[in-house]
């Protein structure tokens, strides 16, 4: 029997035309009808890593959080600590199930103490509005104990994900371009900070200086009947820099060669941020948070796998799911991997017994059930910021 995501036609977001336009070819991804790529993957990877590429992310969720109870409640969902964070500031960090593995991994934006925006992957947008929710419940029940004027407007989630567009413009001609057609000079946003009300055209907008691709960048939260408006004029003001319009497939090779995590490969509810490399990201010295005793445990135990960077030194391309070997025992297996255009090599990530996790270790990628010369990397493989 069909699952109810099979019967539902997939989404198309504000920009949809633009791509057609630009004749990119269009796929399915979870749901969302998104460009892979406009010429290819590996001109619009080059652009990005050279001068500058632009992005339309839009099938990403936004989840509003406001009111009193606000940062105590963000604090007991996620593993990082908010508290460590200023206004216009933002913080990647995981959120676990109680048994440690990892419901989604986002990034949190601090309007002030009491208004965030969560940024969740497009593929988990509905399981964790979910999620947040009943943490919320179990919350306000647990502070209402020692709190008697606790009110609906202490603690509000909303999805806003279907009213806000996000457009990532990244590459070393991001600082350039950007600054060309804003009322004030975001240039000068820090990285992982954040500014409001910026103008770009009739747009007010939120622009941060995130990104998902190893480079210098801009992520733009706007409303959506604004986007093509955006998205023409940072292609317009991109010209003379060499922006080109980037798919999911350059998206894909530029963060698999900085080592940014992919949710639904490279980490899950069956894999905990310890043997990811999402240590930093876990503050077991803060308060109680979802997870941390199973963390806890964990950590005093040892992890048994671990995430690695390999690189193939033979030929052939690595690909999710493949296993991986060593000394003709299995070890682990692929998350991801692909051919770097940058390094020009085949490279990729997978969890491998602890053991084997020790940078040069040598190992083998069974591809097509022949075994595949590879060796553990230090990750990531490419950084620039």
């Amino acid at each position: 029997m069909p699952i109810l995501d099979d019967l539902m036609d997939p989404q198309k977001t504000p920009l949809h035309d633009a791509h057609a336009r630009l004749n990119a070819k269009i796929v399915d991804f979870h749901g969302w009808l998104m460009p892979i790529h406009y010429t290819s993957i590996v001109q619009e990877h080059e652009a990005v890593r050279t001068n500058a590429g632009l992005f339309d992310v839009s099938h990403m969720g936004e989840f509003l959080v406001y009111g009193s109870e606000a940062t105590l409640f963000i604090n007991k969902l996620v593993t990082n600590d908010v508290t460590k964070i200023d206004d216009k500031q933002c913080m990647y960090t995981p959120m676990c199930i109680e048994e440690g593995g990892i419901v989604d991994d986002l990034i949190v934006y601090r309007h002030s103490r009491d208004h965030y925006m969560l940024v969740v992957n497009a593929s988990n947008i509905e399981k964790d509005f979910d999620w947040v929710n009943s943490i919320k419940k179990k919350y306000l029940d647990e502070v209402k104990k020692y709190r008697d004027s606790l009110s609906e407007k202490d603690l509000v989630i909303r999805n806003v994900s279907d009213k806000t567009s996000l457009i990532a413009l990244q590459g070393p001609a991001s600082k350039e371009i950007l600054p060309k057609i804003t009322d004030e000079d975001v240039s000068q946003i820090k990285r992982f900070h954040f500014a409001e009300d910026i103008g770009i055209g009739d747009a007010k907008t939120v622009v941060s200086r995130t990104g998902y691709t190893g480079e210098d960048g801009f992520e733009i939260y706007l409303p959506s009947e604004l986007a093509h408006e955006v998205w023409d004029k940072i292609m317009d003001a991109g010209k003379e820099h060499g922006i080109m319009p980037c798919g999911l497939g350059a998206r894909d090779t530029l963060r698999l060669e900085s080592a940014l995590m992919l949710y639904g490969n490279d980490i899950d509810e069956k894999t905990t941020p310890l043997e990811a490399p999402l240590t930093w990201t876990v503050k077991l010295d803060k308060n109680d948070f979802i997870g941390k005793e199973a963390l806890l445990k964990q950590k005093n135990a040892g992890v048994k796998k671990k995430l690695v960077g390999f690189e193939l030194t033979e030929k052939g391309i690595p690909r999710s799911g493949y296993e991986l070997a060593a000394d003709s025992e299995k070890i682990g297996y692929v998350t991801s991997g692909t051919y770097s255009p940058t390094l020009k090599k085949s490279i990729g990530l997978g969890y491998v017994k602890t053991p084997k996790a020790v940078e040069g270790t040598e190992i083998e990628v069974i591809i097509r059930d022949k075994p595949v010369k590879a060796k553990t990397v230090k990750i990531p493989f490419y950084k620039r910021v």
